[in-house]
């Protein structure tokens, strides 16, 4: 029997955790299927696009930095994809064709609400970061009702067509502004925050932070998208702020993932040890 195919598509991928939560799961179900890391930089990417083709291939995740550039490579946007307009999922469909779909945003409320009992009807955001996991976390937000959204980014243009494309596919009618991280503004936003999100890559290989320690209000939750200690988090408990990191984001976006791939419902738990267990073994 062939064995099929999924992985994760991004540059870098060696530190990703996803192939452990991914192989328990189809173990755990008798699955013949194998998930990997498929390293691929931007020129290698229409390449490896077409590769997900094959007929032995179900699907992939995609990572940074590809979560928007993969979308010209598609086929078809499911309605969620193409309103946040970033795609962290593929699927191959049973004709070859190859559909983009956004698994980053239901896991983004869903990880708010069961992990932290945070509830983001009538609350106040700063995200940080305008990449596709922001783009995901700041539909899935106004979605919920947050009242306000405030995205710092290093780059102004690119928060300010975020939230141009979060109007552009929302009926609320939330407070927006895009700042830069030099902003005198920033200060205040910070400071009246009810949740601060860590969107960007920071955190990952070094021991850096989006964010000054000093600006952290004790009355935020600070949740960092990175699935390790970070120094942001570690901040902002000195803080006094309450804290969550990115284990429920990954195993939960990994779960609606693996059940778009397999028509099949995802072992949670199953998911979630092996996370623990491949955390403490990169510890």
């Amino acid at each position: 029997m062939s064995v099929a195919l999924a992985g994760v598509i991004g540059d870098p991928v060696d530190h990703s955790l996803s192939p452990f939560l991914h192989n328990a799961a189809f173990e755990h179900l008798g699955i013949v299927a194998r998930y990997e890391r498929w390293r691929t930089s931007s020129a290698e990417l229409p390449q490896r696009i077409a590769s997900l083709r094959a007929p032995h291939i179900l699907g992939a995740n995609v990572t940074l930095p590809h979560k928007i550039a993969v979308i010209p490579l598609l086929d078809r946007l499911d309605p969620q994809a193409e309103q946040i307009g970033a795609v962290n999922t593929i699927v191959r469909l049973p004709d070859g064709q190859l559909e983009g779909c956004n698994t980053d945003a239901p896991a983004t409320i869903a990880t708010l609400r069961e992990d932290a009992g945070f509830d983001p009807t009538g609350k106040r955001i700063v995200l940080l970061g305008a990449s596709g996991a922001a783009r995901a976390a700041a539909c899935a937000l106004i979605a919920a009702q947050a009242t306000a959204l405030t995205v710092i980014n290093r780059t102004l243009e690119r928060a300010e067509e975020l939230l141009a494309d979060v109007l552009a596919n929302s009926d609320a009618d939330p407070y927006l502004r895009a700042l830069t991280p030099d902003d005198p503004d920033v200060p205040e936003a910070i400071a009246s925050a009810d949740l601060i999100i860590n969107a960007t890559s920071l955190g990952w290989h070094a021991d850096e932070t989006p964010l000054p320690g000093h600006l952290i209000p004790a009355t935020a939750l600070v949740f960092d998208m990175v699935y390790r200690p970070t120094r942001l988090l570690r901040e902002a408990a000195q803080a006094g702020a309450a804290t969550l990191d990115g284990r429920g984001m990954l195993v939960r976006q990994a779960a609606l993932s693996f059940e778009r791939w397999t028509g099949v419902s995802a072992p949670l738990d199953v998911m979630f040890a092996a996370f623990d267990r491949a955390g403490a073994r990169s510890a």
